[in-house]
């Protein structure tokens, strides 16, 4: 098969929203149990309905253990080539896993994406055939900073602040330090648990997690001052552990340049209080996977 005839499709696969380069929406699906009356966000696959967005799904210890996130991948996909004007592709997946799971984990997530290589579904009613030419899988963290890499001339340490995890990654000689390297699962989704806990346990009411994420990117709201005033205190708690988290792993927050990349990275340039010149966010929340298309296309320039 040429290589100009695929298609590379990059996938972040987030335990609460799915990214692509183009496209985002909510880590949702929902089974139907009969033909829907509308179409939008309506995935219909081996003679069954799925919803695609709205309340995202629980996390679990990984992304293979059910057909949850393959459906949401042909959800990702089917936007993706809507997008290209497309209904019919030969398609690289490039997907990520973070840096210290990724000899575990990737054999099985490409196994779990590459089930089948021909798979005909519909999306909003258009009928799409797509072969699936392969599973490349790329560390997260570091596929977001692949077109920057080139312009550290000295140490910088690359913070992912995911919706589940926290990935902290020292660059030196412009390559990853593996043997430094760090995942802890205590991303956003702890943090908007902590803000929920806390208006039930100080106002016995509730917040809807749509709400925390707004003002997580815009650092404001329209809602009850008491609200906001727990959502603020609680997202500024979280901000400075992940500081303590560097400091912990030995790195100087006045001297050692930083970039915070993913979700969070908008979350600490409005929370984190910290103005120093040593300090860089990258706020696009499709930077991951960016770098995985970016780097399967030179996968396959590598091959022409």
């Amino acid at each position: 098969m040429e290589n100009n005839n695929i298609e590379v499709i990059g996938i972040d696969h987030g335990w609460a929203n799915i990214k692509s380069v183009s496209q985002i929406f909510s880590s949702a699906v929902d089974e139907i149990t009969t033909e829907p009356a509308l179409f939008d966000n309506i995935l219909e696959y081996e003679s069954k309905f799925y919803s695609i967005g709205g309340k995202r799904l629980e996390v679990k210890n990984t992304k293979v253990e059910d057909n949850n996130y393959y459906l949401l991948t042909l959800a990702a996909i089917a936007k993706e080539l809507d997008r290209r004007g497309m209904k019919n592709a030969n398609v690289l997946l490039a997907v990520g896993l973070p840096l210290t799971r990724f000899g575990a984990e990737k054999q099985d997530f490409i196994d779990y994406l590459s089930r089948k290589k021909q798979v005909t579904f519909r999306f909003g009613k258009k009928t799409y055939n797509i072969t699936i030419f392969r599973v490349s899988v790329f560390p997260q963290c570091y596929a977001a900073v692949t077109d920057q890499i080139s312009e550290y001339v000295r140490k910088r340490v690359v913070v992912d602040i995911g919706s589940w995890t926290i990935d902290i990654m020292p660059i030196e000689e412009k390559m990853p330090d593996e043997s430094r390297c760090h995942t802890v699962n205590e991303g956003l989704i702890t943090c908007m648990r902590s803000i929920k806990d806390e208006c039930t346990r100080q106002l016995n009411g509730t917040i809807e997690e749509s709400e925390i994420k707004y003002v997580m990117m815009t650092g404001k709201s329209d809602i009850d001052a008491k609200y906001f005033a727990i959502m603020e205190a609680e997202i500024k708690k979280f901000a400075t552990s992940v500081y303590h988290k560097l400091i912990e792993y030995g790195y100087n927050l006045e001297t050692t340049p930083i970039t915070f990349v993913g979700g969070g990275a908008t979350v600490m340039k409005l929370f984190g209080g910290l103005k120093q010149k040593n300090i860089e966010y990258i706020e696009d929340v499709k930077a991951n996977a960016k770098g995985y298309e970016r780097l399967a296309k030179m996968f396959l320039n590598s091959r022409r």
